[in-house]
């Protein structure tokens, strides 16, 4: 493509130049574009190229020029921050079975052991809206710390005493703490990944999570429930989280721009995603919540509950990458469908007393942790597919927004359906919560065709194929 040259900027009765062969001319002004970039306004218009560019100094008009194909992300990336999750979620692995357990030992009342796991998100849902704005003024890798570091003191706390009222307070500082964590985990994925292997790359994140979680939902076997050691040892699991993140070279995303969520946008853009996350939220709280209290007048001993626990984890862990990578590659719908139908036979096992020994209870744990444990890594997936990168913390936010609405419902619910119709009460509720989810699913796939954007990174190449 010729250079277009300023009336005037030629001599009159210039000899002609023989004319030069097209490849020569397309190098030359793509080395005109590299000498010119930093004195040179980009404009965008419409279709993502790059609209014709004046240099300032001299006047010389140069062509479009097509994007560059974007990087292909990969688990180097995000190494620090996995590093970091495993050692965090082993300590919170350890309170979330510890804290019910203790309680339920110190008889506090089942009602008070449901409201420990709703206040927690209630905790959780004041971090959503705190946590963007936190982001945006201290940045991701400083906003990880101060989050950790109020964990810390949370977990520290709850040996202080052993109330009810102080254990409700300590609980919702914990959610605050972890909404800002999760927040940030979640964005510097998204802001790392591209629509072609966001699930691979979330699949991996999980697996890190339920690992550490796994590891610390057995670390009861090992200590005195009763006793102060346990919660030293959470508090130093999160204290050493802080030191991957903070001695890494990756560079952290960019602060955000948008410091609100906004959840109704969230619903329109992706209403599978956000129903998903809220049943996800109602479930997975509950279950967390008041399983072990199931577990323990079912195995009756510690160790059953640890072993069911376990078992679910163990589960989440070893599915979630085949379910990440079938859902880089195929529609992310069916498999929310599939695999919530296949919960509700899991769920309906425990319901009905059908799984009572402690080996039975391991072995369903493990059904329900391949198939409802794993829908989160769909949804966030589906959701910022349809978000754009721009948005990841947005998305990120009102995702945890909607999880956090279910999750203080319904513990609350199905402990007052626990004290009246017994244990089993609760994943009564949660069959009926993963049916509704399974039912919705279809019926937007019937009524809502497959609209996946191509990813960035297959369009770009492409593109520039077509131009070759």
């Amino acid at each position: 493509m010729p250079l277009a040259i300023p009336q005037g900027g030629t001599r009159t009765g210039a000899p002609r130049r023989p004319a030069v062969s097209a490849g020569i001319i397309d190098r030359f002004v793509f080395f005109l574009h590299a000498l010119c970039r930093a004195e040179t306004n980009f404009e965008r218009v419409p279709g993502g190229q790059r609209s014709a560019n004046v240099h300032k100094s001299e006047g010389i008009c140069l062509p479009p020029m097509p994007n560059p194909p974007p990087a292909t992300p990969t688990s180097s990336s995000i190494a620090a921050l996995l590093a970091s999750v495993f050692v965090l979620i082993a300590g919170n692995g350890l309170l979330n079975t510890l804290v019910p357990l203790r309680a339920t030992l110190e008889s506090f009342p089942p009602i008070v052991v449901g409201i420990l796991g709703s206040v927690y998100f209630i905790g959780m849902l004041a971090g959503t809206l705190a946590a963007p704005a936190i982001m945006a003024r201290a940045g991701f890798i400083r906003a990880f710390a101060a989050f950790t570091a109020l964990a810390i003191a949370g977990a520290l706390a709850y040996a202080l005493e052993v109330t009810p009222a102080f254990w409700i307070i300590l609980r919702g500082l914990l959610g605050f703490a972890f909404a800002g964590i999760y927040g940030i985990i979640d964005s510097w994925i998204n802001a790392k990944a591209s629509n072609a292997n966001r699930g691979r790359l979330y699949a991996l994140y999980q697996i890190v999570n339920f690992g550490g979680s796994a590891i610390g939902q057995q670390m009861p076997r090992f200590g005195d429930v009763h006793g102060f050691r346990l919660f030293s040892i959470a508090a130093m699991l999160l204290a050493a989280a802080i030191i991957p993140v903070a001695m890494t070279k990756t560079d952290a995303p960019a602060e955000p721009r948008s410091v609100r969520p906004n959840v109704l946008w969230l619903m329109r853009i992706s209403p599978i995603g956000a129903a998903t996350v809220f049943v996800i939220g109602a479930a997975n709280g509950s279950f967390f919540s008041l399983a072990p209290v199931y577990a323990l007048a079912v195995g009756g001993s510690s160790v059953a509950v640890s072993w069911f626990m376990t078992a679910t984890v163990l589960g989440s862990a070893i599915m979630v990458w085949p379910v990440g990578r079938l859902s880089d590659r195929y529609d992310r719908r069916v498999l929310v469908a599939g695999l919530s139908a296949a919960g509700v036979l899991f769920e309906l096992l425990l319901w009905r007393h059908i799984a009572n020994a402690p080996l039975h209870l391991a072995f369903v744990g493990f059904g329900i942790g391949c198939t409802t444990m794993v829908l989160y890594t769909l949804a966030i997936a589906h959701a910022n597919d349809r978000a754009g990168p721009e948005n990841v913390v947005a998305v990120s936010a009102g995702l945890l927004f909607l999880y956090c609405i279910g999750a203080i419902v319904a513990p609350t619910v199905a402990s007052a359906l626990m004290a009246n119709f017994g244990v089993a009460a609760l994943f009564g509720q949660n069959a009926l919560l993963h049916f509704a989810l399974a039912a919705f699913t279809v019926w937007r796939m019937m009524t809502r065709p497959r609209t996946l954007p191509v990813p960035q990174d297959r369009r770009e190449t492409k593109r520039l194929a077509g131009m070759t």
